[in-house]
């Protein structure tokens, strides 16, 4: 089984190539602070109805060191965690937040340095009635995440790698960067016009 943190080096666009859209969360999962470095870790997730966050509050103390916490939610009226839980998140080891909800306490998990991927921010917490099981797979920003997938997350968004495809994927994403590297923007310009010019013939398109 691959090691997430191997994915630290990753961009999420070149994994976001590699796998497509069904794999990346929309826009509204997003750094709630910047610049945010870069996370990847293998997901703990969590289900947690509208306006209740026991559950990802009963998980900062049973995820393991290194994984991002993705949380079912959808509830845009009730914060699902603040500074304190962000805190306690960073000093039991998890790695980051990915959630489809609401934090408060902003200035808090910035001033922490705890990477949070949300919705945004509203300043009312939410109940602790609701349990419910760990692990369940967790459908967040559009994407269905298993426990153990590997999440990767940064300024551009945030991308679940399957855990059944994250070795090919890391050997792919590996070779595409190192290509990349070796490739000068002169080069990219000279492939990247003969692609546009073939496009537009293609199409139809006359000058």
């Amino acid at each position: 089984m691959i090691d997430a943190a191997e994915f630290q080096e990753t961009p999420t666009t070149t994994l976001a190539e590699l796998l497509g859209r069904e794999w990346v969360m929309d826009i509204g999962i997003r750094p709630l602070w910047g610049p945010v470095p870069r996370v990847a870790g293998p997901a703990f997730t969590v289900s947690c109805p509208p306006g209740d966050n026991l559950m990802l509050h009963a998980a900062i103390y049973r995820a393991a060191p290194g994984s991002v916490l993705v949380v079912e939610s959808g509830d845009l009226d009730y914060a699902l965690a603040g500074g304190n839980v962000c805190a306690i998140a960073q000093r039991n080891g998890i790695a980051a937040f990915v959630l489809d909800g609401l934090i408060r306490d902003l200035g808090e998990a910035r001033e922490l340095g705890f990477p949070v991927f949300a919705r945004g921010v509203i300043p009312i917490p939410g109940a602790k009635k609701a349990a419910r099981p760990f692990p369940v797979s967790a459908r967040c920003g559009g994407v269905l995440v298993a426990s153990g997938d590997v999440v990767v997350a940064d300024e551009e968004g945030v991308v679940a790698v399957p855990s059944a495809l994250a070795p090919e994927t890391l050997r792919s994403a590996r070779a595409k960067l190192a290509k990349e590297a070796e490739q000068t923007l002169d080069d990219w310009e000279k492939a990247h016009r003969t692609r546009v010019e073939t496009a537009l013939r293609a199409a139809g398109f006359e000058d």
